[in-house]
């Protein structure tokens, strides 16, 4: 498995980037995540021994894993073959997918919902792993905007369908608990490939059938 410039997974090879993660993900079996949270709750003015926080270096070390899961994740062997050639040549649109995804720049949660769609050009995808794909890319430290770039790109790639439209909605907790503290702020991020960038009559119907109109484009 390799990336694309945008950091979607291809089939073939292994980057550096990515077999430095998968090794560090390896070396860290052996509980040391959990000994450096023991580490960080002493610092913080707490004791790590007391009854309450005995055993959350060990819960939080295993939350972070599941949460980080789609670093190890192999696309291909998700899709599991579920590529069909069908002749259909109309939207495919699976809405308000749940996810939840981790900030890279505070490692405080994001969540929200996506928006997928894609015009076939000879394939469709078995729509169950739409949802999974997003949850892949989730399930990393995450920006919204790469996130939505990623499914997109990631999609392109399986079916070379004639474009691609995603729609990311998400409330971030950084925003929400610490510096701007802004409890109703939501953040919106989309992604056209192909027909959807080029076609206006296409993108529309896209954000028309997803509960969003296109003024400004």
């Amino acid at each position: 498995m390799a990336r694309s410039k945008s950091g979607a997974l291809k089939q073939g090879g292994s980057s550096k980037s990515r077999s430095k993660i998968v090794e560090l993900q390896a070396k860290s079996a052996n509980g040391v995540i959990a000994d450096n949270i023991r580490q960080i709750i002493q610092e913080l003015g707490e004791d790590p021994a007391r009854d309450g926080l005995i055993r959350t270096p060990v819960r939080s070390e295993k939350a972070l894993r599941y949460l980080t899961s789609g670093y190890t994740t192999d696309i291909h062997q998700l899709v599991n073959g579920a590529l069909f050639d069908v002749k259909y040549d109309e939207l495919v649109i699976v809405r308000d997918i749940e996810f939840f995804s981790m900030c890279e720049h505070h490692l405080l949660p994001f969540f929200g919902k996506m928006h997928v769609a894609y015009l076939p050009d000879s394939k469709v995808i078995g729509l169950s792993k739409i949802p999974r794909i997003v949850d892949v890319f989730a399930r990393r430290f995450q920006i919204q905007e790469r996130l939505t770039q990623e499914v997109a790109e990631t999609i392109q790639e399986l079916l070379q369908p004639r474009g691609v439209g995603v729609i990311c909605e998400a409330r971030h907790f950084c925003m929400m608990m610490r510096g701007v503290e802004k409890q109703h702020s939501g953040a919106m991020t989309s992604a056209m490939l192909g027909s959807f960038r080029d076609n206006r009559e296409t993108r529309n119907e896209f954000l028309s059938l997803v509960g969003h109109r296109s003024t400004a484009i």
